[in-house]
């Protein structure tokens, strides 16, 4: 069953005399436990396209159905209710919050969530990216990668049904990146969450069960790996 559905997609920018078409026509299910890479050069529409399926961003025209909800019909606060009950997201630029500690930036949406043992379920994932001893250290006390491992850890820990990955190892150093790696589809496999993920690694590309190659904002192919 299609956990998403995405129908004749289009999304546009209006610009001072005319648009800029981002995504043209587009048509696209993932179904449920199912890894899925977006992959396409620079400029393509694959970040666009992953903030619609996710509902972080609104289309022009066209619908979007993420767990049987037609986002194209909710307002900000309805795709925001859609995200917290089924999505994670891994941002490229982590999204954390300054303020606050490794540990209370992944335990924030725990917390909204009502989500028992909170602060061990964010210890715990912590430790599996390798953060264990840098639980109390701010956003600005961390390197870009380590940053990158606790907004990881902010996503695996509520375990949600669909995890987006904006370039997840884009930086991270090889080994931490094959970790990182390693957890995605550990918990794709073991838990049947949903993989879906952009990135310019042919290697991460080729490890999901199918590629979808955006040009110009068009699906040009699908490639299922064997």
């Amino acid at each position: 069953m299609a956990i998403i559905n995405a129908q004749n997609v289009c999304k546009s920018l209006a610009l001072a005399d005319q648009s800029l078409d981002i995504l043209t026509n587009l048509n696209l299910e993932v179904e449920a436990g199912e890894s899925l890479a977006i992959v396409g050069k620079s400029g393509s529409g694959k970040s666009t396209l992953l903030s619609l399926l996710a509902g972080l961003d609104s289309v022009s025209s066209g619908h979007i159905f993420v767990a049987g909800k037609d986002l194209t019909t909710l307002d900000e606060d309805g795709r925001a209710a859609v995200r917290k009950e089924h999505v994670g997201f891994i941002f490229q630029n982590f999204q954390l919050l300054p303020h606050l500690s490794a540990l209370d930036n992944v335990m924030l949406p725990l917390e909204l969530s009502f989500a028992t043992n909170a602060r061990d379920k964010a210890i715990e994932w912590l430790e599996k990216v390798g953060l264990g001893q840098r639980l109390e250290h701010q956003p600005n006390q961390l390197s870009g990668g380590e940053q990158q491992r606790v907004a990881i850890a902010r996503a695996f820990a509520c375990e949600p049904d669909i995890l987006f990955a904006d370039e997840p190892t884009g930086n991270l150093d090889e080994h931490t990146g094959q970790t990182i790696v390693d957890l995605l589809f550990e918990l794709n496999t073991e838990q049947n969450i949903t993989l879906i993920l952009v990135t310019h690694d042919d290697d991460l590309a080729k490890q999901c069960q199918r590629q979808v190659h955006l040009e110009d904002g068009i699906l040009s192919k699908q490639v299922v790996m064997a």
